[in-house]
Protein backbone atom coordinates (compact mmCIF):
# COMPACT_ATOMS: atom_id res chain seq x y z
CA UNK A 1 0.00 0.00 0.00
CA UNK A 2 2.71 2.43 0.86
CA UNK A 3 4.61 1.56 -2.09
CA UNK A 4 1.85 2.95 -4.39
CA UNK A 5 0.86 6.18 -2.31
CA UNK A 6 4.74 7.36 -2.06
CA UNK A 7 5.58 6.25 -5.71
CA UNK A 8 6.04 10.22 -5.97
CA UNK A 9 8.18 10.61 -3.08
CA UNK A 10 11.86 9.62 -2.14
CA UNK A 11 12.19 8.01 0.92
CA UNK A 12 15.84 8.37 2.94
CA UNK A 13 16.18 6.44 6.09
CA UNK A 14 18.93 7.83 8.29
CA UNK A 15 20.00 4.59 10.09
CA UNK A 16 22.75 1.35 9.86
CA UNK A 17 20.44 -0.52 12.06
CA UNK A 18 19.56 -3.82 10.12
CA UNK A 19 16.67 -4.33 11.59
CA UNK A 20 14.93 -0.70 10.89
CA UNK A 21 16.38 -0.92 7.35
CA UNK A 22 13.99 -4.43 7.76
CA UNK A 23 11.01 -2.71 9.04
CA UNK A 24 11.33 -0.61 5.70
CA UNK A 25 11.46 -3.66 3.86
CA UNK A 26 8.97 -5.40 5.56
CA UNK A 27 6.59 -2.18 4.91
CA UNK A 28 7.07 -2.30 1.58
CA UNK A 29 8.57 1.28 1.95
CA UNK A 30 11.14 1.85 -0.99
CA UNK A 31 14.01 3.41 0.58
CA UNK A 32 17.84 4.79 0.55
CA UNK A 33 20.15 4.29 3.37
CA UNK A 34 22.17 7.54 4.10
CA UNK A 35 23.89 7.57 7.10
CA UNK A 36 26.06 11.01 7.97
CA UNK A 37 27.83 11.17 11.22
CA UNK A 38 26.57 12.95 14.64
CA UNK A 39 28.03 13.54 17.55
CA UNK A 40 24.87 12.45 19.73
CA UNK A 41 25.21 14.26 22.90
CA UNK A 42 22.46 15.75 24.56
CA UNK A 43 21.39 18.27 27.50
CA UNK A 44 22.18 16.36 31.27
CA UNK A 45 18.75 17.22 32.08
CA UNK A 46 16.65 15.62 29.63
CA UNK A 47 14.64 12.38 30.09
CA UNK A 48 13.10 9.66 28.13
CA UNK A 49 11.55 10.28 25.64
CA UNK A 50 12.76 13.80 25.76
CA UNK A 51 16.26 12.29 24.45
CA UNK A 52 15.01 10.58 21.85
CA UNK A 53 13.39 13.16 20.25
CA UNK A 54 16.15 15.64 21.14
CA UNK A 55 18.33 12.90 19.23
CA UNK A 56 16.02 12.12 16.31
CA UNK A 57 16.24 15.66 15.39
CA UNK A 58 19.88 16.43 15.87
CA UNK A 59 20.43 13.54 13.51
CA UNK A 60 17.96 15.38 11.11
CA UNK A 61 20.07 18.77 11.09
CA UNK A 62 22.96 16.95 9.22
CA UNK A 63 20.35 16.84 6.10
CA UNK A 64 20.64 20.34 4.75
CA UNK A 65 20.22 19.27 1.38
CA UNK A 66 16.93 17.44 0.88
CA UNK A 67 15.18 17.89 -2.71
CA UNK A 68 10.99 18.78 -2.68
CA UNK A 69 10.18 15.31 -3.71
CA UNK A 70 12.10 13.56 -0.29
CA UNK A 71 11.28 12.38 3.37
CA UNK A 72 13.94 12.06 5.72
CA UNK A 73 13.47 9.76 8.59
CA UNK A 74 15.40 9.50 10.94
CA UNK A 75 15.06 8.00 14.81
CA UNK A 76 16.65 7.13 18.54
CA UNK A 77 15.69 4.43 20.86
CA UNK A 78 16.88 4.65 24.54
CA UNK A 79 16.21 2.29 27.35
CA UNK A 80 15.32 4.11 30.48
CA UNK A 81 15.79 1.59 33.91
CA UNK A 82 14.81 3.36 37.56
CA UNK A 83 15.11 7.17 35.25
CA UNK A 84 18.52 6.13 34.11
CA UNK A 85 19.10 6.19 30.42
CA UNK A 86 21.02 3.51 29.24
CA UNK A 87 22.71 3.43 25.52
CA UNK A 88 24.62 1.08 23.79
CA UNK A 89 27.11 -0.75 25.71
CA UNK A 90 30.95 -0.12 25.14
CA UNK A 91 32.13 -3.67 26.26
CA UNK A 92 31.66 -7.04 27.33
CA UNK A 93 31.58 -5.65 30.75
CA UNK A 94 29.51 -3.29 30.54
CA UNK A 95 26.74 -4.98 28.87
CA UNK A 96 26.44 -7.97 31.23
CA UNK A 97 26.13 -5.10 33.76
CA UNK A 98 22.75 -3.39 32.00
CA UNK A 99 21.72 -6.98 32.12
CA UNK A 100 22.66 -7.17 35.90
CA UNK A 101 20.58 -3.82 36.46
CA UNK A 102 17.48 -5.23 34.23
CA UNK A 103 17.26 -8.45 36.08
CA UNK A 104 13.94 -8.50 37.98
CA UNK A 105 12.48 -5.31 37.06
CA UNK A 106 10.49 -3.42 34.74
CA UNK A 107 12.01 -0.55 32.22
CA UNK A 108 11.04 1.54 29.66
CA UNK A 109 12.46 0.97 26.36
CA UNK A 110 11.89 4.44 24.42
CA UNK A 111 12.52 5.25 20.49
CA UNK A 112 11.50 8.51 18.95
CA UNK A 113 11.14 8.93 15.09
CA UNK A 114 11.51 11.98 12.99
CA UNK A 115 10.07 12.84 9.43
CA UNK A 116 11.77 15.39 7.98
CA UNK A 117 10.85 17.24 4.30
CA UNK A 118 12.03 20.61 3.09
CA UNK A 119 8.44 22.06 4.57
CA UNK A 120 7.76 20.34 7.29
CA UNK A 121 9.52 18.59 10.46
CA UNK A 122 7.23 16.32 12.41
CA UNK A 123 8.48 13.54 15.38
CA UNK A 124 6.16 10.78 17.15
CA UNK A 125 7.53 8.99 20.46
CA UNK A 126 6.50 5.49 21.74
CA UNK A 127 7.29 4.32 24.95
CA UNK A 128 7.11 0.33 25.66
CA UNK A 129 7.34 -1.23 29.28
CA UNK A 130 9.33 -4.20 29.53
CA UNK A 131 9.63 -6.89 32.24
CA UNK A 132 12.52 -8.86 33.30
CA UNK A 133 12.54 -12.19 35.49
CA UNK A 134 15.17 -12.51 38.01
CA UNK A 135 18.70 -13.23 35.70
CA UNK A 136 21.54 -15.61 36.88
CA UNK A 137 24.65 -14.73 36.07
CA UNK A 138 25.17 -17.63 34.03
CA UNK A 139 22.50 -16.86 31.60
CA UNK A 140 23.39 -13.13 31.24
CA UNK A 141 27.74 -14.17 30.72
CA UNK A 142 26.09 -16.82 28.22
CA UNK A 143 24.23 -14.31 26.26
CA UNK A 144 26.75 -11.33 26.19
CA UNK A 145 29.32 -14.30 24.49
CA UNK A 146 27.03 -15.43 22.45
CA UNK A 147 25.41 -12.38 20.97
CA UNK A 148 27.83 -9.72 21.36
CA UNK A 149 24.37 -7.49 21.81
CA UNK A 150 26.78 -4.20 21.63
CA UNK A 151 25.29 -2.02 18.94
CA UNK A 152 21.87 -2.32 21.15
CA UNK A 153 20.19 0.12 23.81
CA UNK A 154 20.83 -1.29 26.90
CA UNK A 155 22.45 -4.10 25.75
CA UNK A 156 19.80 -6.39 24.83
CA UNK A 157 17.88 -7.13 21.62
CA UNK A 158 14.37 -8.30 22.50
CA UNK A 159 14.22 -10.73 19.56
CA UNK A 160 17.20 -12.46 20.83
CA UNK A 161 17.65 -15.47 23.14
CA UNK A 162 17.57 -13.44 26.47
CA UNK A 163 14.21 -12.26 25.29
CA UNK A 164 12.84 -15.49 24.75
CA UNK A 165 14.07 -16.94 28.18
CA UNK A 166 13.91 -13.87 30.35
CA UNK A 167 11.08 -10.99 29.29
CA UNK A 168 7.86 -12.48 31.10
CA UNK A 169 5.65 -9.20 30.31
CA UNK A 170 5.77 -6.39 27.47
CA UNK A 171 3.63 -3.12 27.92
CA UNK A 172 2.71 -1.49 24.28
CA UNK A 173 4.70 -1.92 20.99
CA UNK A 174 6.81 -5.12 20.72
CA UNK A 175 8.36 -3.20 17.37
CA UNK A 176 9.23 -0.36 19.24
CA UNK A 177 11.22 -2.65 21.44
CA UNK A 178 12.99 -4.06 18.38
CA UNK A 179 13.86 -0.26 17.32
CA UNK A 180 11.04 1.19 15.46
CA UNK A 181 7.34 1.88 16.65
CA UNK A 182 6.10 0.44 12.96
CA UNK A 183 2.31 1.54 13.92
CA UNK A 184 3.59 5.34 13.97
CA UNK A 185 5.79 5.11 11.11
CA UNK A 186 3.32 3.80 8.63
CA UNK A 187 0.24 6.36 10.15
CA UNK A 188 2.85 9.29 9.36
CA UNK A 189 4.23 8.77 5.93
CA UNK A 190 0.36 8.23 5.23
CA UNK A 191 -0.28 11.39 6.04
CA UNK A 192 2.85 13.09 4.20
CA UNK A 193 1.93 11.37 1.14
CA UNK A 194 -1.19 12.79 0.86
CA UNK A 195 -0.53 16.21 2.13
Amino acid sequence: MLKEILKNKEIILASGSPRRKQFFKDLHIPFKADVRPVNEVYPQDLKGTEITDYLAKLKAEAFNDLKANQILITSDTIVSNEGIAMGKPKDTAEAKQMIASLSGKTHSVETSVCFTTIKTQKIVHSSTKVTFKELSEEEINFYVTNYKPFDKAGGYAIQEWIGFIGITHIEGSYFNVVGLPTHLVYKILTELASA
